[in-house]
Formats: structure tokens, sequence, C-alpha cells
């Protein structure tokens, strides 16, 4: 019994030690692209674009096609001999006909290649996707590792406080300072306690974001592992946007769709000028038929086989059997035909122009559509740049600030312990110390995510 308890609770400290299983960067890309359901819904329709192709593929095959069908008539009917008889009759008919397009001003092969370069479209759609979802769980991820860190600072203050109070209530026992301000102590603790609290909720908040984004069923115990960030050098110089910009054209998913898309519209006009073509195909059948009143004519003949004629001399013919055998039926009943059929196109009320027309105006529409594209993948880039500029500034900034908010905490702390200042300016002192810190810790995270975007759009992958 007592083998049987251990290996349930080592049983259930590994499970434990799984929910406790903490998210890397990499992890919550990879499990989204496989699960969130906006992306697998651009999959899907590269799918239905894929069909579209290989059905092009098909259509450039002959077509064939097979029937058969067998029926009962009764009552006053129209026989074999062509004459209206009172009775029941069986027939059937079995037929075979294919027909291949010769030329149609190469409607199908440009068909087909549009087809192609829609889906290569689409697969780019796809891509393009799956970067916006990596960028858009970046900016979540940083914002929780953001938030972690500001949960502690809120808690290393909390903690300083705690410290002061302790020293506090020693003074205030030895008279050196007045029971009011011990009580002004504590009031500052439980309002940065107020901040743990609203800090650890905010924490939890982006948790549950985060969480939802990847499409999680089961978001308890949820958590992401905290990697080594890159140190904020400044040093550092900034790609130039230009150089950026040019690079991203080359491999930018939203730049190639864009491009194939037009070259689809084009091929869109090349099909709609067909139509102005004369078109030649070849077709050929075969088909037999059976029925029950088929009679099986014969020649008479005499005794010695030899066949009796009629005055004309012709030899005389009758019935041998009143139902002919179905393979006979249907070897002397066969169909059979090949040709060939020229379309000419010459009046179809205007449609085959309002089509090229239309298919002009969507070769402006696909080229504008790319130019559109790529002024905004520039002013991005821009934007991206000014941002990470701007980010770094911030942080150096905020890094002085803080060097400096402390050293003045410090210098407060130790006035403080001496009596010569009061707990209000003590706590306004920390108060700033604890903004610096934070604004600090925002900028370093902004200047992150920055620095990402511009790597981004210069072809490196997301990763911390």
């Amino acid at each position: 019994m007592k083998k049987i308890f251990l290996v349930a609770l080592l049983f259930s400290l590994v499970l434990g030690v799984k929910a406790q299983e903490k998210w890397s960067l990499k992890k919550c890309i990879d499990y989204a692209n496989e699960h969130n359901i906006s992306l697998q819904l651009k999959k899907l329709d590269a799918d239905v674009q894929a069909n579209n192709t290989k059905q092009s593929k098909l259509d450039m095959l002959p077509s064939l096609r097979g029937g058969v069908d067998y029926g009962f008539n009764y009552g006053r009917t129209l026989n074999s001999t062509n004459t209206y008889s009172d009775q029941n009759i069986e027939s059937g008919s079995l037929s075979v006909s294919s027909n291949l397009t010769l030329f149609e001003g190469f409607k199908k092969r440009n068909t087909l290649k549009q087809n192609e370069l829609d889906l290569k479209a689409s697969l780019q759609d796809v891509e393009k996707a799956k970067e916006d979802l990596a960028l858009n769980i970046t900016s979540y991820y940083l914002d929780i590792l953001f938030k972690k860190e500001l949960l502690q600072v809120a808690k290393d203050q909390l903690k300083i406080t705690q410290l002061q109070i302790e020293r506090t209530e020693v003074l205030v026992e030895a008279g050196t300072l007045p029971k009011g301000t011990l009580m002004e102590q504590k009031a500052q603790a439980a309002q940065e306690d107020l901040t743990v609290v609203n800090s650890q909720n905010n924490l939890d908040l982006s948790l549950l974001d985060l969480a939802q984004l990847l499409d999680l069923e089961q978001i308890e115990n949820f958590d992401i592992s905290i990697p080594q960030l890159p140190v904020v050098n400044a040093t550092q110089s900034m790609i130039d946007p230009e150089s950026v910009f040019s690079n991203s054209l080359k491999f930018r998913p939203g730049i190639k769709s864009a491009n194939l898309r037009l070259e689809s519209s084009e091929k869109g006009l090349s099909i709609a000028k067909s139509q102005r073509t004369p078109s030649l195909s070849m077709y050929a059948s075969w088909g037999s038929s059976y029925s029950n009143d088929f009679p099986e004519i014969g020649t008479l003949v005499d005794g010695t086989g030899n066949p009796i004629l009629d005055d004309l001399g012709n030899p005389q013919r009758t019935v041998i059997r009143s139902e002919m055998r179905l393979s006979d039926q249907l070897r002397s009943r066969e169909r059979k035909a090949f040709g060939f059929q020229l379309n000419i196109p010459i009046f179809n009320g205007g449609i085959v122009n309002r089509n090229i027309s239309n298919a002009k105006v969507n070769i402006d529409r696909s080229r504008l559509n790319l130019e559109n594209t790529k002024n905004v993948l520039r002013k991005e880039i821009q934007q991206a740049h000014a941002n990470a500029i701007a980010a770094m500034k911030k942080y150096f900034s905020s890094q002085t600030a803080v060097s400096s908010t402390e050293e003045a905490f410090r210098y407060t702390e130790e006035k403080f312990n001496l009596g010569l200042v009061n707990s209000v300016d003590y706590n306004e002192a920390k108060n700033n110390l604890l903004r610096s810190k934070s604004n600090l810790l925002q900028a370093k995270y902004e200047y992150i995510f920055r620095t990402k975007i511009i790597d981004f759009y210069n072809g490196v992958e997301i990763s911390l």
C-alpha cells in the first residue's frame, strides 16, 4: 500500500511539473502556427486555390463521358418496324464520347498559369499571416516580461518600506521620532502593497491575453520563460531604413503576394482576349442499342443450303428469331462518329469587350495595390526606425534618471534615519525612484521590441 502511495505521489508530482512548464517565445509561435484559427483559415484558402490549380491541369485533358440507359414501354408503342402496336418493349443503349479542345486562344493554358500564380500568392498570404502573428505574440511576450520586472520593482520597494518601518519602530520606542512618522510609514507600506497587487493583476491579465491569443483551452498556471535579453548598447548603430526597405522588397510575403497577383491579373487579360479567337475541337463517339422487339433476319435456303431467290434474283430474307441476341444487336446497331468542330465568335452582345475592359481594370487595380503595399512597407520601416531611435534615447535618458534618483534616495534615506527630513520627503524620494525605474523598464522593452521589428523587416527571424 505504501508503494502504491509513493507511485501515485510521484506521478502527481510529474504531472505538476508538466503543468508548470513555461513557454518560450519559440514555443508560443510554433503552437500558434498550428492552432491559430485565423491562420488555419488562410491555409484553407490556399488549399482551395491548390484544388483550382489541379483542376486547371485536368481541364487540359480530353473529356470522356459514358452513358447507359434501360427502359420499358407499355401499351401502344412504336416498334422496330416503325409501326405502332400494342406490346411491351424493353430497350437499352450504350454510348461513349470524348472531346478534346485543340485551340481556343490558349485560354486553358493561361487559366492554368493564372491559377498557379494565385496559388503562390495564397501561400505568401499564409506566410504573411504567420509573420504578423509572430510579431503580435512577441509584443505580448515582451509586455509580460516588462510587467514581471515591474512587479519585482514594486516588491523591492515594499521590502525597503517594511525594513524602514522596523527601524522607525525602534526610533519611536527610543523617543527619537514621533509616533506619527511610524503611522505615515505604515500608510506608505499599505499604498505600496496595493501597487504590488495591481502589478500582479496587470501581469495576470497580460498572461491571459497571450494565452487567449494562442487559443489555449487550459490557461491555468500558464506562464512564460524568461530569456536572456539583448544588452542595450549605446554604441549600437541603427540600420539605414532605406537599406532595410530595399532588402525587404526581395522577400517580404506581402510584396511577393502583390507581385504575383499583378501577374495573375495580366493572365486574366490574356484569358479575356482569347474569347475573341476561333476555337477548334475534336470529338469522337461510339454507341449501340438493344430492344427485345428487334428480330433477327436471315436468308432462306433450300435443302442443299443454297439461298432461295425471289423473282428479281435476290436472296429472300425472313425473320429467323423474334428477338436478336444482345451481342449481335450491339454489334449490328453500333454507331460511330468522329469529327472536328470550329466555333467562330461573331457577336455576343459585347460580353467579350466588357470582360477585356474589366481585365484591364483589374491589372490597374493590382498595380496600384502593389504600389500601395510598397508604400505601406516603407512607412512601417521608417516608423519602426524612428521608434527604435526614440526608444534608445529614452532608455539612456532613463538610465541617467535612475542613477540620479537612486543617489538622491540614498541621501534622503540617510537624513531620514538621522531625523533630518520627515517621512513625506522620504516617501516622495522613494516614489521618484520607483517612477524612474518603471520608466527605465518601459524604455528597455520598447527598445528591444522596436529593434526586433527592424530585424524582422530585414529578414532576421524573431527570437529572444
